[in-house]
């Protein structure tokens, strides 16, 4: 990985913080995206205890504010001409329906939209890379849901946080599986992978306290982030991943996703609905930021 530039989301914990510290190892320069600079410098400061050389940046963003994605994509273009790697790690999920200050129901907009903007925005930075890689983190939880609830998106009608979660994760896919077969370049691969359970965060914070506890209970049968990462790392990272794409991941082989997430018909409504969320004419010519 040495001259690549590599960009991580959510990458202050968990899975992205041991993925930016792999692909560092590997002589990767990492660009780690999160919300709290305290927590970005404590990353790097960790990356940094066992790999002193490490070539590491932090950028603050939070990606549930469009313009925020907007800026950070910016100031990356401006550094880094030229993106090898694109890992859309950050995730989320809330007890409570709650909404960001774009008006888009928050597990959606971070979980999807955040991952169908930046890729948008960095699209020309990723076709100069010789073998540009899109690693988008999803979840089989994409089974629970059996298609996309269009007529209700924000799932005012029957909001519950695992419904939108498993809606926002089954988006992943089919984003994923649009874009493999959309995009303009063949040498920009693009898959999406399920980490499995995870001991993470994700279920203790914007949750009830009958929900904190069942995820902690849930968590402590699952794998430490350093394994749970490993099938990103190696989508981002492994010469035996080159030129695969358009395929969903577990434990670093292809496996089938659920029977909606092949529907050709849906992923190119959620590519539409996407880009007017999103204000965005021309996906593989960005012009707005």
């Amino acid at each position: 990985m040495n001259e690549k530039t590599c960009i991580v989301t959510g990458a202050t914990s968990g899975l992205g913080l041991e993925t930016a510290r792999e692909l560092s190892g590997r002589g990767a320069t990492v660009v780690l995206l999160g919300r709290n600079p305290e927590k970005g410098k404590a990353a790097m400061e960790d990356i940094r205890a066992g790999q002193p050389d490490a070539r590491l940046e932090f950028l603050a963003v939070d990606v549930s504010a469009q313009q925020q994605i907007r800026e950070v994509a910016g100031k990356i273009s401006a550094r880094y001409p030229r993106v090898d790697v694109l890992v859309n790690n950050a995730g989320t999920w809330f007890s409570k329906r709650t909404f960001t200050e774009d008006g888009i129901e928050a597990v959606f907009a971070v979980n999807h939209l955040a991952y169908f903007l930046l890729t948008h925005l960095l699209y020309p930075n990723l076709r100069r890379s010789e073998d540009a890689r899109v690693v988008n983190v999803g979840s089989d939880s994409h089974f629970q849901v059996k298609g996309m609830y269009f007529n209700d998106l924000y799932l005012e009608k029957n909001y519950h946080g695992l419904r939108s979660y498993a809606q926002s994760k089954l988006a992943n896919i089919l984003f994923t599986y649009e874009l493999h077969r959309r995009k303009p370049d063949e040498h920009l691969s693009v898959n999406c992978v399920q980490p499995g359970l995870v001991k993470t965060d994700i279920g203790v914070k914007h949750t009830t306290w009958l929900h904190k506890l069942a995820w902690k209970l849930r968590r402590s049968s699952g794998v430490e982030p350093a394994e749970g990462a490993r099938t990103q790392i190696y989508l981002a990272a492994s010469e035996e991943a080159k030129g695969m794409s358009g395929l969903y991941f577990d434990d670093c082989k292809p496996k089938r996703s659920s029977r909606a997430s092949y529907d050709e018909a849906a992923a190119a409504r959620l590519w539409e609905v996407s880009k007017e969320m999103c204000g965005i004419e021309d996906y593989f010519s960005p012009s707005d930021h």
